[in-house]
């Protein structure tokens, strides 16, 4: 990736930044083992969160709900682990890749699991609970919305509180995956990565 923006040392940052520094840095995400770095080894924000910077009342607000998503939601860590790299498989997001499969490692995914959404497939899932969770994510992404079947089985397993949070990660990764795009160089599939035949065609 080539960043556009560049990072700010946390020496630089006016009190309004530091609040969302600390923030980012501190509370939840910091509390136990850490999958990934939420910073490089100067102190600058890596990923999406370098970004959030630029406006602190946005970013405030944009890293409350990825905090109250990854911490304090009815989903299973298995379940939003899996949410989350369904979402970077169709954003082709390395950062949210990278950084999530090592969350996922951590919360029992298998490596054949990861290797599944990393295709952009959904596993093969005994557990009726993540398996209607994953097809409602495999529908958000794919088309915007749920038909009455998906809607209603997300329901019966994780209610009406568990569909509204797992529609609020698929819509708050998809915006940190379109940030990465726009803010560090992350960009779509390469159209001359897609395999051709001998004649040239698709």
């Amino acid at each position: 990736m080539n960043a556009r923006l560049a990072g700010q040392l946390p020496g630089e940052l006016d009190e309004p930044q530091a609040e969302v520094y600390r923030a980012i840095t501190g509370g939840a995400r910091a509390t136990g083992p850490q999958a990934f770095a939420l910073t490089d080894e100067t102190g600058r924000l890596r990923g999406p969160f370098n970004a959030m910077l630029l406006s602190p009342p946005v970013g405030m607000a944009v890293q409350a709900v990825g905090a109250a998503v990854r911490y304090e939601s009815v989903l299973t860590d298995r379940v939003r682990e899996m949410a989350v790299l369904a979402v970077a498989a169709h954003w082709n997001s390395t950062f949210e890749r990278e950084a999530h499969e090592a969350v996922g490692r951590a919360c029992g995914l298998t490596d054949s699991e990861l290797s599944t959404l990393r295709a952009g497939g959904l596993p093969d899932l005994v557990d009726p609970a993540e398996r209607a969770a994953l097809c409602a994510t495999a529908a958000l992404v794919g088309v915007g919305a749920l038909n009455d079947q998906e809607y209603d089985d997300t329901v019966a397993e994780w209610g009406e509180r568990g569909l509204f949070e797992l529609t609020t990660l698929v819509g708050y990764y998809a915006l940190l995956a379109l940030q990465l795009r726009v803010f560090a160089g992350e960009g779509p599939k390469d159209p001359c990565d897609t395999p051709q035949t001998e004649s040239g065609t698709p």
